[in-house]
């Protein structure tokens, strides 16, 4: 792979190349993409959804739409420094095609701020209680009418494979989606593969899949445009990573790792002794103990310590980015950057505390179980409607049911895994409130 072609302008339905020679700095095409996420009804609902604990009402707990604000922000460091140092080692790159440190840094911003715009209500077990739906639920009732990637997308429901669909996926006179960059959408790629063959090695770019077999012809054609390297042969279709992925994934494993755990201490769940011992091990080198000391509230000691912690982790990522550049470029680097981090085992050490203390924890446990009935209800209903319209045997509650339906989503589905998909889609994209006041009215008890 070469930087040239990795850093592509060009968007869905482009005829002519866009070089950044030509752009305007005022309004830099990856600067757009950004925009274009941040303003997006599918970033919006991000305030209301799951990211640690499902429905909470207090307000220091982070969203999804805050974690993903933070992840952006950690990205873009992330990206400028590894942008400075490789225009350093490519000056072509910035006096020949006009390329600056601060667009690598600008495109992994905007995939960073994407990375979670797929995911369901409800954080992870939305995605478990969408797959668990057609794996063990109604829907298993459809396997025999699909095919087995058809079938493996619905078992094994992705919110990165969601999420590239809500970036690109064409409607009536919106064609492409957002419009995102070619290196956005690279970047946004951490598993560049279809749901089969499932996990065919330890390769991290193998460990989950990035796209529904509804895109699998725009996927490919944007891998190849940027000269991602094909890994699998057949009618299996598989990348090695866009190298600026390894940037977006380093800035979710930060985040999720210190934030999440930071949550955790807010509310209790942690003690602070306990989280001053495990944040500690990683900031003893940076820390200012005068200035620690003057630090009377546990928030704050905890906020000093969580800022000192991300930008170890940050400068520790792009030390393991730059020794790697060229093995990542051959597509022979088979590991997550924090995987070769020399902290990794404090980082392994938090995230297993934060599960044992918080992802474990009997509010989280409780609220996950609401999630699935809710979702799981919602799948049924809907499913069941927009396939009895489809067969011209709609009830007068289907029809009811289907005026609940955004009118975007008011679409023709000829196929039945085009149907299966769109109701899982739509409801991937209700926020954790708006899944629950569903759910209350479906089974009669409309929320005042």
């Amino acid at each position: 792979m070469n930087w040239e072609q990795l850093l592509s302008l060009k968007k869905q339905g482009d005829t002519d190349k866009r070089l950044r020679i030509e752009q305007d700095d005022t309004r830099l095409g990856f600067e757009v993409d950004y925009d274009r996420i941040i303003f997006s009804s599918a970033f919006r609902s991000l305030q209301d959804k799951t990211q640690v604990i499902p429905l909470s009402k207090t307000d220091f707990v982070h969203t999804r739409l805050t974690h993903s604000l933070e992840v952006s922000v950690v990205g873009r460091s992330l990206g400028r420094l590894v942008g400075k140092k490789i225009i350093e080692k490519y000056p072509y790159l910035k006096e020949v095609h006009g390329y600056h440190m601060n667009d690598f840094g600008a495109i992994v911003a905007a995939a960073s701020l994407a990375h979670d715009i797929g995911n369901p209500p409800f954080g992870h077990s939305g995605e478990k209680a969408i797959g668990e739906y057609f794996s063990i639920g109604n829907g298993k009732q459809y396997k025999k009418e699909l095919t087995d990637k058809q079938w493996q997308d619905l078992i094994d429901f992705e919110g990165n494979a969601n999420g590239f669909s809500v970036l690109t996926a064409s409607r009536p006179g919106i064609e492409g989606g957002l419009r995102i960059s070619y290196a956005t959408l690279g970047a946004f790629m951490k598993y560049p593969k279809e749901s089969l063959p499932k996990k065919p090695t330890q390769n991290i770019a193998d460990k989950k899949y990035g796209f529904f077999q509804t895109d699998k012809a725009f996927f490919e054609e944007v891998a190849k445009d940027m000269g991602m390297i094909a890994n699998k042969s057949g009618d299996d279709i598989g990348f090695e990573r866009h190298p600026l992925a390894y940037l977006v994934e380093a800035a979710d494993d930060i985040c999720y790792t210190i934030i999440d755990f930071e949550d955790g201490i807010n509310l209790g769940l942690v003690s602070e002794d306990y989280a001053l011992e495990y944040l500690i091990k990683l900031v003893k080198d940076n820390i200012g103990v005068a200035k620690y000391k003057l630090l009377e509230t546990k928030e704050d000691r905890i906020s000093y310590l969580r800022a000192l912690a991300i930008g170890a982790l940050i400068s520790d990522a792009v030390d393991v980015f730059i020794e790697n550049e060229e093995a990542i470029l051959a597509g022979k680097f088979p590991f997550a950057l924090t995987d070769k981090s020399k902290y990794k085992a404090q980082m392994d050490d938090i995230i297993k505390l934060s599960v044992e203390k918080i992802y474990q924890s009997r509010e989280v446990i409780e609220k996950e179980i609401v999630g699935y009935q809710i979702i799981q209800t919602l799948l049924d209903k809907f499913i069941i409607a927009f396939n009895n319209k489809y067969e011209g045997k709609a009830s007068n509650y289907d029809k009811l049911l289907l005026k609940m339906l955004p009118e975007k989503h008011h679409l023709e589905k000829t196929n039945l895994y085009e149907r299966l998909l769109h109701i899982c889609h739509y409801v991937s994209l209700l926020t954790d409130g708006n899944a629950l006041e569903l759910f209350e009215m479906i089974n009669g008890r409309k929320p005042n």
